[in-house]
Order: structure tokens, then sequence, then C-alpha cells
């Protein structure tokens, strides 16, 4: 079964509704330059209230690797997703320091990109079209990956479950297609949910 990752919550009403709705992973940004960027301290807030059947992603770009040590050792991260330039010597010295899968985000614009993703060292791949562009990239790309994968970009209530049926990827991403004026909207988060556990 597609399992599934709602990504950039902020809020405490973000929690309490994604509690309810159980997906298997929800994401905290730390990237300052992202809109949906929350404090270490305010995700640990939010990861205290978190059900513990699901897992927290922390979504780094290009962090200072004892930063993102830290949070994992104060287990406000259940998982570490780089969204930046890191290469596998990067996630070597992480993976030296933390005992957490590691997942990297790669852009895709060509074959080249999933070919970059298929020799990741990463324990996933995150396939996106960009930092939370909300664009979907070109789907047929991925015929050519060989190992379970991260499904992102453009990702909404209304594609998600025909993209899983057509790609059967190991989970299915979704952020900014589920909001409303900039927030986490519990009836599309609801509907993002239904689409994929049909």
């Amino acid at each position: 079964m597609t399992k599934v990752k709602i990504c950039g919550l902020t809020r405490d009403c973000d929690i309490d509704f994604a509690n309810e709705v159980m997906p298997e992973f929800v994401g905290f940004v730390f990237s300052r330059d992202s809109k949906r960027y929350v404090a270490p301290e305010k995700a640990a807030d939010l990861r205290w209230k978190l059900d513990y059947r699901i897992a927290a992603v922390g979504v780094f770009v290009d962090e200072n690797i004892e930063n993102i040590a830290e949070l994992a050792s104060q287990e406000v991260i259940d998982l570490i997703q780089l969204h930046g330039n890191e290469s596998n010597e990067y996630i070597a010295k992480l993976r030296s320091m933390v005992e957490i899968p590691i997942i990297k985000a790669f852009t895709v614009r060509s074959e080249e990109d999933i070919r970059d993703a298929e020799y990741s060292d990463a324990d996933f791949v995150l396939l996106d079209s960009g930092k939370g562009s909300g664009i979907t990239f070109d789907h047929r790309l991925i015929k050519e990956l060989r190992r379970p994968y991260f499904l992102a970009g453009g990702i909404t209530p209304d594609n998600a479950g025909n993209a899983m049926e057509s790609l059967h990827p190991y989970a299915i991403d979704a952020s900014s297609g589920l909001e409303t004026n900039g927030f986490k909207d519990p009836e599309k988060m609801r509907s993002f949910i239904d689409a994929v556990r049909i």
C-alpha cells in the first residue's frame, strides 16, 4: 500500500487534523527560505502533539550536519529529508552521526536526474518538480527508476489517486496542493488521504 506524507505543517491545528486522518508521515520544514519554515522549538512542540504512529520528517536545505543531528538526537524528527545540493559524501557524514533514515530529494527535469536518484546513497529518494512549486513533472521519466521513491510535485487530491495507481510509488507527498490561502486545508487533507487509500 502506498504511504502518505503531508509536508509543511506549521500550526497546532495542522497537527490536530493530521492526527485525525493519520498519514504515515508529516513534514516539518527547517529551511528559513520557506514560507512553511518552523523553528526547532516550535517543531518540538508540534512533534509532542503528533500521534506517536505518525513519523515526523525534518526537511533541510544544505543545513549544517550538526544541527540536523541535534534534532534527531532530541527525537524531534524520525526521518531526514535533504532538499538541497547534498552529496553522497554529505550523506555519509550525516549517517555517521544519526541512526534514522535519510531521504534525498531530486528535482526531476530529465532522465539524468533519475539516474542521479538511482545512485544516491540515501535510504529513500523523493522525486519533485521543485521546492513547493505546486507543479507536476513528466512522470514518464520515472519508468527508468529501479528503487522505491516518494512522489511529490504538484500532488493534489484530484490527481493523487491516478498517480498512485499508475506509478505505484512507495509514498506520495503533498504540500501546497493541500493549502487554501497559504495554510493547510483540513478538507483537502482528508480528500488527499481518501484518494490514496480508496
